[in-house]
């Protein structure tokens, strides 16, 4: 039986960069899900999500702090951290956090496919 296409929740609360995400990601036949801040991703309807790309700096809740919360909760989801800010303590949290990447906007469209194969590849069966 085929496997069905990865689905993947982008978290960013600018529409454009959401919407390009989204785009880039269908286009590498992904199935995506947006959301525009941590909390309406909490929100949601119970949907399975196999890995998150996640903006660090959110209005309201950060990525980091969505990130804590899923991770002490038991979720072993994987995550992809994309932020404009420039600070080695929030990548250095980021990584205590356990995110497979974290990218600096703008980031090459290359890079994000890539992270998101490599995630792939440590999760499926």
């Amino acid at each position: 039986m085929e496997k069905l296409p990865w689905r993947i929740a982008v978290v960013e609360d600018d529409p454009s960069m959401l919407r390009s995400v989204q785009r880039l990601l269908n286009a590498h036949g992904y199935t995506t899900e947006g959301y525009s801040s941590a909390e309406a991703y909490l929100d949601r309807p119970d949907t399975k999500i196999d890995c998150l790309v996640l903006d660090v700096d959110l209005v309201g809740m950060s990525g980091i702090e969505l990130q804590r919360r899923l991770r002490a909760s038991g979720s072993r989801l994987p995550v992809i951290f994309v932020t404009a800010l420039e600070d080695a303590a929030l990548e250095a949290e980021a990584a205590r956090t356990g995110c497979v990447a974290y990218l600096r906007k703008p980031f090459p469209s290359a890079l994000l496919i890539k992270a998101l194969g490599e995630a792939s590849a440590t999760t499926r069966d």
